[in-house]
């Protein structure tokens, strides 16, 4: 009796398994960061440019309608401080990174408003993994580790996607930090994302 029920459990938890393995899309993704910082005690500073990469998922909840779609992606983040010439015109060599990378974990609604086009939005979940001061940013010299802002930030997240029948996907986002940056101060994070994935 007890092996019967054991073999109708592992037939059971095998086909939901199966149907869940089945039902799954698995992708990986990469492209470019125009990141910043903004806030009401934030100063005048440019943008960083830099990348993400990382994997995604889409679980479909009503076939061509409506997925859920958590990710796992490196963000590079932060923000520039220009050295001007005598004219105050051009951005010199000289330039400053303050460098804020994270480990991002966005778990998004997306809504299919035609085939292949879709519109996401949701929570962030993002923990961070590099902070520098980098004076030299075209050299392998001029890093300094720091360590002033907070481990961790909730974000949110909203985004178009278009994706082709062979699974390559083209995204647009914005990423912007609802928890403060410092325990002091009004900063947040705001980034632009561009980039290309391909679902497998």
């Amino acid at each position: 009796m007890k092996k019967g029920f054991l073999l109708i459990a592992m037939i059971v938890f095998g086909a939901t398994a199966a149907q869940a393995q089945q039902e799954w899309g698995f992708g990986a993704k990469a492209g470019i960061n125009f990141a910043n910082i903004s806030g009401n005690d934030f100063g005048d500073a440019d943008g960083r440019t830099s990348f993400y990469a990382g994997l995604v998922g889409e679980l479909p909840i009503v076939d061509n309608l409506f997925s859920i779609q958590p990710e796992v992606m490196y963000s590079g983040q932060g923000f520039t401080i220009a050295q001007r010439d005598q004219d105050n015109f051009l951005d010199t060599d000289d330039n400053t990174e303050y460098q804020l990378d994270y480990i991002n974990v966005p778990v998004l609604a997306k809504i299919y408003l035609v085939e292949g086009l879709s519109v996401q939005a949701g929570p962030s979940f993002n923990f961070k993994v590099n902070e520098e001061i980098d004076y030299a940013p075209l050299d392998d010299d001029g890093d300094i580790n720091v360590d002033e802002a907070k481990g961790f930030e909730v974000g949110g997240v909203v985004g178009l996607e278009y994706k082709l029948s062979s699974g390559i996907f083209i995204q647009g986002r914005y990423n912007y930090g609802f928890t403060d940056i410092l325990d002091q101060g009004d900063v947040h994070n705001s980034v632009f994302q561009a980039g290309l994935g391909f679902m497998f």
